[in-house]
């Protein structure tokens, strides 16, 4: 499980927070707290939680079915 979990973190990371390069601009859009998009960023064993996956796949307009299949799970 903590291998999926990294698995969807990495992703969220290389897809979205880090090409953007604004922790702040990104919680604002996908309706999240920016010490969350931090911990995606920075922190190597933060376990995300599955609201936080739905808010940015709601933010996103994408399933979370399309959210798994991006993230190759």
């Amino acid at each position: 499980m903590k291998v999926t979990n990294r698995k969807i973190v990495e992703f969220i990371r290389d897809t979205w927070v880090i090409p953007l390069n604004n922790n702040s601009q990104f919680a604002t859009e996908n309706n999240l707290d920016e010490k969350t998009v931090r911990r995606i960023r920075e922190d190597g064993t933060y376990q995300i939680s599955l609201i936080t996956v739905i808010r940015i796949c709601e933010a996103k307009n994408i399933k979370l079915s399309k959210f798994f299949e991006m993230a190759g799970l």
